[in-house]
């Protein structure tokens, strides 16, 4: 079992430069990295979840090179990062300069990547393990969300939770690649990105991915 997990990241992991967002650094898994070649049967001896913090997503580096680009999107506000995974979506908005940031992610090893990746961007980024569907969306400006949509019933879920903060006067931005699930109508794209990936994540090693929100 694992029992410091900063260690096992700052192990497992090397810092690198998603090729989206040159100018943030994380700590990633790649094929040079212990972690990369671990099976999922290993993983889970090892009491470690599906490690997602430690890739770069095609939707999170598209949706945080536009707030890099757009700054006015996060400058001053209050921000929340839906199932941040690596917190990029939090570090993007620090450092297009949100007030604060909070990264949500049920996976507790997430705690660790984002403080890892809070601290080599130089910025301070909160963190909840809380399963935020649970209750009703928190009173903050903005609340940014990557890669969700990736089984029917959970984004199902998240999309109904993502409208209601809508509703109660969140900015919502959303970053896809075209998952399956992810809804044809009812939102307004702002942005698209030809992302790049790797064939060991996804299906092609360029992603057409979009930045989306709520119509107003």
């Amino acid at each position: 079992m694992i029992i410091d997990r900063r260690d096992f990241i700052l192990a497992n992991t090397r810092l690198q430069r998603p090729p989206h967002t040159p100018e943030l650094e994380l700590y990633l898994a790649d094929e040079i990295t212990p972690i990369w070649r671990l099976t999922e049967e290993e993983l889970g001896e090892m009491g470690l979840p599906p490690p997602f913090w430690a890739f770069a997503w095609a939707g999170g580096q598209a949706l945080a090179r536009y707030l890099l680009d757009h700054p006015a999107e996060a400058e001053g506000k209050s921000v929340v990062d839906f199932a941040s995974g690596s917190g990029l979506l939090a570090i993007a908005a620090m450092r297009a300069g949100a007030r604060q940031a909070l990264a949500a992610d049920i996976d507790s090893f997430c705690h660790e990547a984002v403080r890892a990746n809070a601290a080599v961007n130089g910025v301070t980024v909160d963190f909840t393990d809380i399963n935020l569907l649970d209750a009703p969306p928190p009173a903050v400006d903005l609340i940014t969300a990557g890669d969700i949509c990736y089984e029917k019933p959970l984004a199902e879920q998240v999309l109904a939770w993502l409208a209601a903060a809508h509703a109660q006067g969140a900015r919502v931005l959303i970053g896809d690649p075209g998952r399956t699930y992810f809804p044809k109508d009812g939102l307004v794209k702002l942005g698209e990105y030809q992302v790049e990936t790797t064939r060991e994540l996804e299906d092609m090693t360029v992603k057409r991915t979009c930045v989306w929100t709520f119509p107003a």
